[in-house]
C-alpha cells in the first residue's frame, strides 16, 4: 500500500516534492521522486513496504528506461504473470516484485494489462517513446485516484490533499458535489467535492498524450449481473462448494507477504469465514484483531471471541469506550482527505489503530454484503413492493406523520428508525429508493437546505444509472447494482482506505477477488436473498466450516451513537454554514428538532458536522 502522485506541465521538483510529503502516512518506508524537466514529466511515491522490501523502489523502470510506473496496491497473481512473462521473452530484474510485473506486463499486453490482473491498484505508467501517460484503477476502486486537468498541467494522487498541493490547482468546492453529498453520504465518482478534480471510476484507465495534453478514459470491467441458465438440481450445494472453493483461493493469495499479517475479526459471517479459510491454509497460528465497546447495543465482541476460541487463532481485543473515543473525531475529520459521512469510520479508525500495532496487512470481510445481499434493505424489498402498489400516493404523508409521532431511540439500528428510514423512501419512485433509504436527507430537505429547487434526475443520476441499467428487472438484482457499484466504491472502500491508512495500515479484501466475483454475478439474486434469508447461498457455503448460531445470528454492523452524541453535548453542532452554499436557517432548525428529540436528524447532522471540521482544516 502506497501513495502515488505526479504531473504533466507546469511546475517544479518542489511542487513534486510537496505533493508526495503529505501522503507520508499511505507510505512511512520510502520516498521516491523521478523528474524530467525539459519534458515536463514528473512522478512521486511513498511506500509502505509490502512486496520485495529490498528491490520494490519506485518509481520503477525498465532497464532500458522506456517505462517507468508509481503503483499504490498488490497484485494476487503477479506470480503467474511473471511466468507468462518470463516464457514470452522477459527478463526481470528484481526477485518477486509485483510492481515490475505491471512494467512488463503493459509492454506485452498495453492497455489490456489491466483485465488480466487480479488485485488492487492504481498506478500510472510512463511511456516515454509514445508520449504517454497510462492510469488505471482497479475494478471495484479500492484504491484512489483522483485527476485534474488545470492550467495546462495534468495532475494525479492517491489523495486530494495531495493534488490541491500543485500551485496549478484552484480548489473551490463544486454546488452538485455538494448536493450530492447530503443526497448520498458521500460523494460517488466521478465527482469530487471540487470543481474540475474528479475521481477516475473503478474499472476505468486513463490515458493522456503529452502531445496534445488530450484525456480519454475507458472502462474495462463493469459488474453485470448474468444468471446461469441452468439451475442445478442441489444449487446449495454445488454453488456452496465452488464459493467455498473459490473464496479459500482468494485468502491464499491475499496472505502472500513479506511482513506481519492478521485479520480482522468482528464474529460476523465474512470476516468468520476470512478468518476460518486463514486458519485452513496458513501454516502458523493466525492473528486476529477486534475492538469490543462498554456500551452493549453498539458491542460485538463476544462474538468474534467466539470464533477465535472455535478456530484458535491469536485473538487480540481491545475494549474502548466510544464516549471516551469521540474526542478523536476532530483528529479523524482533518485528515480524512475527502468528506464522506459513514460515522463507521470511527470504530474502523480504531480498529485499524490497534491492528496496525502488531501487524502491517490485515485481511477484511469488506464486500460480502454487497455481492451476497446482506444488507437490510433486502428485507423490506417485498413489504416496499407491496404497500406501493395497495397504498394510494396521497396517503403516504399522512402515514410517515403519524410514524414520526413513534419515540426516537439512538440505539443501534433502532425499529423506529427503520421504519421512518422505509417510509421516506417509499415517497418516492423505486429507482430512488436506495439511495433516499441511506442518504442524510431526502429530496425535499434538499431542496430546502439549498434554497432551490433540486432535479431528482440529476442528483441521484448515480444510483438511477445502476437501477436502470441491470439487465434484471428484479428488485433484488437492482438493489444489488446499487451497493455493489456505488455504495461499495464510495462509501465501504473509500472509508477502509482511509482509516487504514492514517495508521499505515495494508487491509485486503478477499470477498473481491475477481474469481470469485465472476462466480457470484452468476447466481440469481433468488438464491442470495431467500425466504427472508439474507445471503442465503453464501451461508449454505459456509456451513461446514462454521457454526450455526454464527452464520445465523443477527446482523449488527459497526455503528456508533452518533444521534445521542448530539444530543447529550459529546459533539456540539455548528449551526452555520462553513460553505456559503447552504442554508444556515435549515441546519439550525434540524439541529433544535434533534436536540430537542421531535425528530432523528443524527445522519445531517454527522455530515454537516463532518463538512464543517474538514473545511476548517483546508
Amino acid at each position: 500500500m502506497c501513495g502515488v502522485c505526479g504531473f504533466a506541465g507546469r511546475g517544479d521538483r518542489q511542487d513534486l516534492a510537496r505533493m508526495t510529503t503529505v501522503m507520508t502516512h499511505r507510505g512511512p518506508d520510502d520516498e521516491g521522486l523521478w523528474c524530467d524537466e525539459e519534458v515536463g514529466v514528473y512522478l512521486g511515491h511513498r511506500r509502505l513496504s509490502i512486496i520485495d522490501i529490498a528491490g520494490g523502489s519506485q518509481p520503477m523502470w525498465t532497464t532500458d528506461g522506456a517505462l517507468g510506473v508509481v503503483f499504490n496496491g498488490e497484485i494476487y497473481n503477479h506470480v503467474e504473470l511473471r511466468a507468462a512473462l518470463t516464457d514470452a521473452g522477459h527478463r526481470f530484474s528484481s526477485d518477486h516484485s509485483d510492481t515490475e510485473v505491471l512494467l512488463h506486463g503493459y509492454r506485452e499486453w498495453g492497455a489490456e494489462l489491466p483485465q488480466r490482473l487480479n488485485g488492487m491498484w492504481a498506478f500510472a505508467i510512463y511511456d516515454r517513446k509514445k508520449r504517454e501517460l497510462f492510469i488505471s484503477r482497479d475494478r471495484f476502486g479500492k484504491k484512489p485516484l483522483f485527476y485534474s486537468l488545470q492550467n495546462g498541467t495534468f495532475l494525479f494522487a492517491s489523495e486530494l490533499s495531495s493534488l490541491v498541493k500543485h500551485p496549478s490547482v484552484v480548489a473551490r468546492i463544486n454546488p452538485m458535489s455538494l448536493k450530492k453529498y447530503f443526497a448520498y453520504g458521500y460523494i460517488p465518482a466521478p465527482w469530487s467535492l471540487y470543481q474540475n478534480i474528479f475521481k477516475l471510476p473503478g474499472g476505468h484507465n486513463l490515458c493522456l498524450s503529452l502531445s496534445t495534453m488530450e484525456m480519454k478514459i475507458t472502462k474495462y470491467w463493469d459488474l453485470v449481473l448474468e444468471p446461469f441458465d441452468r439451475i442445478p438440481k442441489d444449487p446449495e450445494g454445488e454453488w456452496g462448494e465452488a464459493i467455498r472453493d473459490l473464496l479459500q483461493k482468494a485468502v491464499m493469495r491475499r496472505l502472500m507477504s513479506d511482513v506481519p499479517l492478521g485479520i480482522f475479526l468482528s464474529g460476523g459471517i465474512d470476516s468468520s469465514a476470512v478468518a476460518a479459510l486463514a486458519v485452513a491454509s496458513a501454516g502458523d497460528r493466525i492473528k486476529s484483531f477486534s475492538i469490543g465497546f462498554e456500551e452493549a447495543s453498539f458491542d460485538e465482541s463476544g462474538y468474534s471471541r467466539q470464533v477465535a476460541s472455535l478456530l484458535g487463532t491469536d485473538h487480540v481485543l481491545e475494549f474502548l469506550s466510544l464516549e471516551k473515543s469521540v474526542g478523536l473525531l476532530d483528529e479523524i475529520a482533518g485528515r480524512l482527505d475527502e468528506p464522506m459521512g459513514d460515522s463507521s469510520m470511527l470504530p474502523t479508525y480504531l480498529l485499524c489503530r490497534e491492528t496496525r500495532k502488531q501487524v502491517t496487512v490485515a485481511l477484511g470481510g469488506d464486500g460480502g454484503d454487497e455481492l451476497f445481499a446482506g444488507y437490510d434493505p433486502f428485507k423490506a424489498l417485498y413489504w416496499a413492493e407491496l404497500y406501493n402498489k395497495l397504498i394510494p400516493k396521497p396517503i403516504h404523508g399522512a402515514i410517515r406523520m403519524v410514524m414520526a409521532l413513534l419515540p426516537t431511540s439512538h440505539r443501534n439500528m433502532s425499529l423506529d428508525f427503520r421504519i421512518k428510514r422505509t417510509l421516506r423512501g417509499l415517497s418516492y419512485p423505486r429507482r430512488f429508493w436506495n439511495a433516499v433509504w441511506l442518504g442524510p436527507l431526502e429530496p425535499t430537505d434538499l431542496a430546502e437546505l439549498f434554497r432551490e429547487p433540486v432535479d431528482l434526475e440529476e442528483i441521484y443520476s448515480e444510483a438511477i444509472e445502476h437501477w436502470e441499467n441491470c439487465p434484471q428487472n428484479d428488485l433484488a438484482d437492482k438493489t444489488l447494482q446499487f451497493y455493489a457499484k456505488l455504495y461499495l466504491q464510495d462509501d465501504i472502500l473509500v472509508k477502509v482506505d482511509r482509516a487504514s491508512m492514517m495508521h499505515s495500515l495494508e487491509v485486503r479484501a478477499p470477498f473481491l477477488d475477481i474469481e470469485l466475483v465472476d462466480f457470484v454475478r452468476r447466481i440469481p439474486s433468488a438464491y442470495k436473498y431467500r425466504q427472508g434469508q439474507t445471503k442465503y447461498i453464501l451461508k449454505k457455503a459456509l456451513e461446514p466450516i462454521l457454526p450455526a448460531d454464527i452464520l445465523y445470528r443477527s446482523k449488527k454492523g459497526f455503528g456508533v451513537p452518533i444521534g445521542k452524541w448530539f444530543q447529550t453535548g459529546s459533539l456540539v453542532f455548528d449551526r452555520t454554514d462553513s460553505t456559503g452554499l447552504m442554508n444556515a436557517g435549515f441546519m439550525a432548525r434540524l439541529a433544535e428538532e434533534h436536540l430537542r428529540n421531535r425528530h432523528d436528524h443524527r445522519a445531517f447532522l454527522w455530515n454537516a458536522w463532518l463538512l464543517s471540521r474538514w473545511n476548517s482544516v483546508q
